[in-house]
């Protein structure tokens, strides 16, 4: 529950330091004190928005720091799934600096206004007079419904594997679209593979058929060169041969003298083996040249094609060809993947749905078995608020398909007189009548235990006499379950609080700031008494309140 609330230069707020204790605590004041300045601050700390214009000094940031007591509430395996630190007493605390830039925290932990949401969701209700349009919501008649029946963690389960549902769906629907557009250029793929696979040569082969070209362009040029360096190595006059041996023969009986002589005379020796060994691997190349023009023409025919594969595919050598060759291959391997990854979402997708369907029929049969007692329940206490022709209906019906509620189709039907068929909440409730139904529910479901904290912002617009005791005493009752804090205009309401905080403004140096502060009893007795009777209220209207306040004791 909330204990604690701290706000610093807020709208009209300069500083406000107030607890909140269990029961029923009432906030009362002059139309215009700041009360529902309490609700906009409360909810900055809630996760919701705010800007600089919220700010009352705009030199200085606005606070807004609140603490909850979370004793008894199922709510750590929240905080463990978002990495926060747990405490029993848990602060929540939101600052804005006047450059517009707003922080969030949880026990001294930054986080962001998504996971103060998520937290806060869980540990208070803010309701005003707005939210009973909710009323014609399909949403809210679910939650409803599905809260009463105790089954909200198999709500959640059912909508978790709905969402996971809808995912293999849409990547099903992707997967086809894929596969559709590759089935379209599949053939063009299969066709540009065969083409690679036919001209394309190994990097070597390449190479070698590069050489191989060069040779026949320069046949007559390469066997007459050769054949000219054989004649002069071993058969011109002089030849090579011949004047090597000559040259040894001179030099080799100087080696008597001096062994340098004798080494230059093997040196000249070796060149002499060389040269006839060259001689003789020139004869064999010349004699290996063939001048043939079919064989040279069909080479260049294999090279012009590779050529052309280079152009058409924008490569610039024969291994970026090769790596398109290579991708076109993939592309067909991925296609036959996707006709895989395709079966076999369908194959989920039906599993998914069976057991959707078994989900969303368990869910049908439960709310079926809930909706007499909570039709009951809901039309006696719209009784109890003064409305005793009123009647409250659920429609359900098959939504004829799998939604994220099920595949139920709910409706809240409803009639305020006698033998009148109940129609739809949203075409024939008054804003009375919608306030009521909606005190009405969260009544109901404040017994479930499912919130520690509920806030009426004037639940009491458009209600008087009567069945403003009723009101008072619904509240009362609530609060035996849950922390229940209602801002209210009403005498019998503000006479039930276990607490009674006043809001009040005040005008200090020119500037107007609202305040709050816990009443005494006498005080609440003058409050009270203003509320029946003005601000000045009789004798008469100061033993009413007395008499509100004590039966609030007695009852």
């Amino acid at each position: 529950m909330l204990t604690h609330l701290l706000i610093e230069n807020y709208a009209l707020i300069q500083k406000l330091d107030t607890g909140f204790s269990e029961g029923l605590t009432v906030i009362t004041g002059e139309t215009g004190a700041g009360k529902s300045i309490l609700l906009g601050a409360l909810s900055l700390i809630l996760g919701q928005r705010a800007d600089t214009r919220v700010l009352k000094d705009k030199s200085r940031k606005c606070i807004i720091e609140g603490s909850f007591s979370l004793s008894g509430i199922p709510i750590r395996d929240v905080f463990d799934s978002l990495d926060l630190d747990y405490d029993e007493l848990s602060w929540f605390r939101r600052e804005i600096t006047p450059q517009g830039k707003s922080r969030a925290f949880i026990n001294d932990t930054p986080v962001t206004l998504q996971v103060m949401r998520t937290l806060s969701e869980r540990l208070i209700d803010i309701h005003s007079q707005h939210q009973s349009l909710l009323l014609g919501n399909s949403a809210f008649a679910y939650n409803v419904l599905d809260s009463y029946a105790g089954h909200i963690d198999t709500v959640n389960a059912f909508r978790a594997g709905y969402n996971q549902y809808q995912l293999l769906q849409q990547e099903l629907r992707q997967s086809e679209e894929a596969e559709k557009s590759a089935r379209a250029d599949l053939d063009y793929y299969h066709y540009q593979l065969d083409e690679l696979k036919k001209a394309l040569p190994t990097p070597e082969e390449y190479r070698q058929m590069l050489e191989e070209a060069e040779i026949y362009r320069h046949a007559e040029e390469i066997s007459h060169r050769l054949e000219k360096s054989v004649f002069l190595l071993q058969y011109a006059e002089p030849n090579l041969a011949d004047t090597l041996n000559e040259i040894i023969s001179l030099i080799r009986p100087l080696g008597r003298l001096n062994k340098a002589y004798d080494e230059l005379a093997s040196r000249l020796n070796s060149v002499l083996i060389e040269s006839r060994d060259v001689a003789s691997e020139a004869e064999s190349l010349k004699d290996a040249v063939v001048h043939d023009p079919e064989q040279a023409a069909l080479l260049e025919a294999k090279l012009d094609q590779v050529n052309k594969l280079l152009f058409k595919h924008h490569a610039s050598d024969i291994d970026d060809l090769l790596a398109t060759r290579d991708a076109f291959s993939l592309k067909i391997a991925g296609a036959v993947s996707l006709e895989e990854k395709i079966r076999e979402l369908r194959k989920k997708v039906v599993e998914a749905e069976g057991d959707l369907q078994k989900q969303a029929e368990a869910l049908s049969s439960a709310r079926s078995r809930a909706i007499p007692a909570m039709e009951k329940e809901i039309s006696e206490m719209l009784n109890e608020l003064g409305m005793p022709g009123a009647r409250f209906r659920v429609r359900r019906e098959a939504a004829g398909k799998l939604t994220l509620h099920g595949t139920d189709r709910l409706d809240f039907l409803f009639t305020a007189n006698t033998g009148a068929t109940p129609r739809e909440v949203s075409r024939v409730a008054s804003g009375g009548e919608l306030s009521r139904l909606m005190l009405s529910f969260k009544s109901m479901i404040s017994r479930k235990n499912l919130l520690p904290t509920i806030i009426f912002d004037e639940i009491d617009t458009g209600i008087s006499g009567e069945t403003s005791h009723r009101v008072a005493h619904i509240l009362h009752r609530m609060s035996h379950h849950m922390q229940v804090v209602a801002i209210t205009h009403l005498p019998q309401i503000a006479a039930r609080g276990t607490d009674h905080l006043l809001v009040y403004k005040t005008v200090e140096d020119g500037k107007t700031n609202t305040h709050i502060r816990k009443l005494t009893s006498d005080e609440r007795i003058a409050e009270v008494a203003r509320m029946l009777g003005g601000e000045k209220p009789t004798k008469a209207m100061e033993e009413s309140a007395k008499e509100l306040i004590l039966n609030k004791l007695n009852n």
